[in-house]
């Protein structure tokens, strides 16, 4: 799906976990109406990947971990979107991310708050699933 050159700089650690923490950004800048912040951490997540150089080795880093087998389950063609497991997850997500995006828009801080939680909870038990079924003797991802 992407390149592996940008697969390898988006396993250091800095880029999965600083684009993990920028979902919150956005979600807080779209809720207070900052247009700049707003779209300054659109073009964060856009770059990000190609801000961060390759890690020197391979880490023992949960967040390279999560790329590496991200990148795996990606080159097997398997789909990150479907009904089965762990793929459900994402497929719940939409409607939960809608729910966030819903929520924003309207301005409704709990449900923000809820949503903004449940759509990084299904993202991380998805890439968590990835990870308990990575082959880290797999060097070729394939």
């Amino acid at each position: 799906m992407l390149p592996d050159f940008v697969w390898d700089r988006h396993s250091n650690p800095k880029s999965g976990w600083t684009r993990l923490l920028a979902y919150p950004v956005l979600i807080a800048a779209g809720f207070t109406r900052r247009w700049r912040l707003l779209g300054l951490t659109v073009v964060f997540l856009v770059c990000n990947p190609f801000l961060f150089p390759e890690p020197d080795s391979e880490s023992d880093d949960w967040m390279h971990t999560v790329v590496r087998a991200e990148q795996q389950w990606s080159d097997r063609g398997r789909p990150f979107i479907g009904v089965g497991f762990p793929q459900i997850l994402n497929l719940l997500q939409l409607p939960v991310f809608a729910s966030n995006m819903y929520a924003v828009y309207r301005r409704r801080p709990v449900a923000t708050v809820v949503t903004t939680a449940a759509t990084m909870g299904l993202k991380l038990w998805f890439v968590a699933e990835l990870v308990r079924r990575y082959d880290p003797a797999d060097g070729s991802t394939s």
